[in-house]
C-alpha cells in the first residue's frame, strides 16, 4: 500500500505515521475502559499479543507515544515478560541488523 502512495521515503513515514496515530487515538478510548496490567484485564489476551509490534511500529515511524498514556503503560508491562523479549521483532532472525536493539 505505502509503495502505492509513493516512492519518497519521507512521505511513506509520514503515512504510516498519520495512519498509526489514528488508530491509537481509537485503541486509547477503548482500553480507557478495558485495561489493567493488559488490554483486558490483567491476563494476556490476543490483543496484547498485538499492541507489542504495533508499538514497535510506531516507535520505528516516529509517532509520539506520550499522547497514548495506556497504550505505553501496557506496552512496557508486557515488554517486561520473558515471552514478549524473546517475541519482540528486534529477536526474530529475519530481522534487518539496523533494527535489531542493542543488548537485547
Amino acid at each position: 500500500v505505502m509503495q502505492k502512495h509513493s516512492q519518497d521515503q519521507v512521505e511513506r513515514m509520514a503515512w504510516s505515521k498519520h495512519w498509526i496515530t489514528v488508530g491509537f487515538r481509537a485503541l486509547e478510548k477503548v482500553l480507557e475502559n478495558t485495561a489493567g496490567e493488559c488490554c483486558v484485564g490483567d491476563k494476556v489476551t490476543m490483543a496484547d499479543c498485538c499492541i507489542v509490534p504495533q508499538v514497535y511500529n510506531a516507535v520505528r515511524f516516529s509517532v509520539d507515544m506520550t499522547e497514548f498514556p495506556i497504550i505505553s503503560r501496557i506496552n512496557e508491562n508486557l515488554s517486561s515478560r520473558p515471552e514478549f523479549k524473546a517475541a519482540h521483532p528486534s529477536q526474530q532472525l529475519d530481522c534487518p541488523s539496523e533494527l535489531k536493539l542493542e543488548g537485547k
